[in-house]
């Protein structure tokens, strides 16, 4: 394999009769990562094209351990920080950006497993080939906790990033009692085969993550399969109070989980800088005098993109360290880091998104191709920044109600 021995002799195998992979250390994370950007790179625009990305690519991502950074070693994973997912997803992204995102999301959920039975983990991880979790995690169905306290699970999903690789699914409902009484909201480990995949991913950004919705009715869920999203939010899972579990696991659910979406938003932008740097120089501009880069006006938007650039990157890996800090504490973070985080993670696909359309935009006319990482990255950007927990308008209101001493208006923070 082109990540070849070295992965295997420095991080050691997987003690474990099923599903072994290499278990990587925090040193090791983007050197790997970067090993396999050209090939990702090669099928960028087949996951465009497909409209899901390539089950190539997650195998490749099986293979070296970058799928697992978020599990724990227990079940095959090597359990190390936000920092190193945002290594892992950040530059996974140069290469394709969908499979970036599919790949933080597919943390986010080894992310959330940690907090759920262990009967449910063994479940999940010791069936399929590729232990990779879909999830909507909203509440957007309805359970009805029957008495002897399994579920009957129905609802509509939308926007189930990578499910066509996933064995399992988390699907986020709202609990009700058989009275119709709201219990509780939180997240159903369901199998694959329990649910409809619906082929409905036609979209003009993030078109390679594969985000078909899937639904289903009437499904039975037993007991030990359920996760309470308020009590993940409020660090009142066993897992925040247990010494034996996995650091990773003791992360701020909400920061956490914002930054599990946004981190391919770097890899997108930092790819399209080294693109414009490649295609743009010597052209000429236009009906003009110019070469591209002896034109001042390019200098400066070209400058202004690097920097904006960097200072998501700076941003972003502050965050991440936040995050690590106060899961290595065993803390929950203050209020306040937490509406800052918040904040954060909105401005960094926005600075990237921003960055991005410059180098677009100064280029020229020959970025509209459809063969332009440029383009493709800066559609993928826009539609990250539309993301419901990224909307940079409602992270900045929650951020000043959280700076003035108000009602953040919401319960994911």
């Amino acid at each position: 394999m082109r990540y070849g021995p070295r992965v295997r002799e420095e991080a050691g195998e997987v003690g474990m009769n099923y599903h072994a992979r290499p278990q990587l250390v925090e040193s090791q994370v983007k050197s790997v990562a970067e090993s396999v950007v050209p090939e990702l790179s090669s099928r960028a625009f087949q996951a465009e094209n497909e409209r899901r990305v390539p089950i190539e690519n997650i195998r490749l991502l099986q293979d070296t351990g970058l799928l697992g950074v978020f599990r724990a070693k227990k079940w095959g994973g090597s359990e190390l920080s936000m920092r190193a997912h945002v290594d892992a997803v950040a530059t996974i992204s140069k290469g394709c950006a969908a499979t970036g995102w599919v790949l933080g999301v597919y943390h986010a959920h080894d992310y959330i497993i940690g907090h759920m039975s262990d009967e449910v983990q063994e479940e999940i991880y010791t069936t399929g080939d590729i232990q990779a979790v879909a999830a909507v995690i909203g509440p957007r169905g309805k359970a009805v906790r029957k008495a002897d306290g399994s579920f009957i699970l129905s609802g509509f999903w939308p926007f189930a990033s990578g499910n066509a690789a996933a064995h399992w699914l988390l699907l986020g409902a709202e609990v009700f009692d058989e009275d119709e009484n709201l219990l509780d909201a939180g997240d159903f480990a369901v199998p694959v085969s329990d649910v409809e995949r619906l082929d409905d991913w036609h979209v003009a950004g993030l078109q390679g993550t594969g985000s078909n919705s899937v639904k289903c009715s009437n499904v039975a869920v037993p007991a030990h399969r359920f996760l309470s999203l308020p009590a993940l939010l409020e660090n009142q899972t066993p897992i925040f109070v247990r010494d034996d579990a996995p650091t990773v696991h003791k992360c701020q659910a909400g920061p956490a989980l914002g930054m599990f979406i946004a981190t391919s938003a770097l890899g997108a932008a930092r790819r399209s800088l080294e693109e414009f740097l490649k295609v743009v120089p010597g052209k000429k501009v236009m009906y003009t005098s110019h070469v591209s880069h002896e034109w001042t006006a390019l200098q400066i938007a070209l400058g202004e993109a690097a920097s904006m650039i960097h200072a998501a990157e700076l941003i972003f890996y502050r965050c991440a360290d936040d995050v690590d800090e106060y899961a290595r504490r065993g803390e929950k973070m203050p209020w306040e880091m937490r509406g800052r985080i918040r904040m954060d993670i909105t401005a960094v696909p926005r600075l990237c998104r921003d960055a991005v359309h410059k180098l677009l935009t100064i280029g020229g006319a020959a970025g509209l191709s459809l063969k332009s990482a440029i383009q493709l990255n800066f559609r993928n950007l826009q539609a990250t920044s539309m993301h419901g927990f990224l909307l940079h308008d409602a992270g900045a209101e929650i951020y000043g109600r959280v700076l003035l001493g108000v009602d953040p208006g919401t319960g994911i923070l």
